[in-house]
């Protein structure tokens, strides 16, 4: 479980990070390519980035599916409970449970459409052609209109990126049936950031009038 940890964790990052840099360079490259220097103009004007756009876009879209799976894991969906928190521990879990079990059903009923339209979209061609099977007039599949790659391959972010959130939502249910206790993400929290809070005690009627507050005392019984 470790490993398809990170992994999600690694393919957010790449494509994260790689699809920043490609769209850093390709408007650097269509600024500098504007400056008459004599020389590295040409160079930069026969340079063509024109698929930059749509790699982005694609990279983006399998950040998007990858990264839902990650926040269901680790509680980063916004989420309204203010209902819920107010009910007794009984009905809130039995809600919890419902809740998890419909986010389980929506994404394994997208999960299974998406990958039947990814098949029927040229993926079917293509496991065919790979393993030699005779072809019978299967349609091989649109492609993109830059980089020229089979839409199914794109498009695979869906039952792929689904699937896995689907997983994920069963594995919060399960693990809220064992503890009680659902993945709850600090967005204040800086990792690699660790704050000393000191321990203070704070009585503010412990002066005559009862209006100011007294002095911040530490645990360990010294002045603040």
């Amino acid at each position: 479980m470790k490993i398809l940890d990170h992994l999600e964790e690694w393919i957010v990052t790449f494509l994260m990070g790689a699809a920043t840099l490609i769209i850093f360079v390709a408007v650097l490259h269509r600024y500098a390519a504007g400056l008459a220097i004599p020389g590295v103009q040409d160079w930069l004007l026969s340079l063509s980035f024109s698929w930059a756009q749509e790699l982005t876009i694609i990279m983006f879209v399998w950040m998007a599916k990858f990264g839902a799976a990650y926040g269901v894991r680790t509680g980063i969906h916004v989420g309204v409970d203010v209902l819920i928190n107010r009910l007794s521990d009984k009905m809130r879990r039995k809600f919890i449970i419902f809740g998890l079990l419909a986010g389980a059903l929506f994404t394994g009923i997208v999960a299974t459409l998406g990958a039947r339209f990814v098949w029927e979209n040229g993926a079917h061609y293509a496991f065919l052609h790979l393993t030699g099977l005779p072809l019978d007039g299967i349609p091989e599949g649109p492609t993109t209109p830059d980089l020229e790659w089979p839409t199914w391959m794109v498009y695979s972010a869906i039952p792929l990126g689904t699937s896995l959130m689907c997983f994920r939502f069963l594995q919060v249910m399960v693990n809220f049936l064992k503890t009680g206790e659902l993945p709850h993400h600090d967005h204040g929290h800086v990792d690699g950031l660790e704050v000393d809070v000191a321990h203070v005690e704070v009585n503010p009627y412990s002066m005559g009038d009862n209006l100011h507050p007294t002095q911040l005392q530490n645990k360990d019984g010294g002045a603040k």
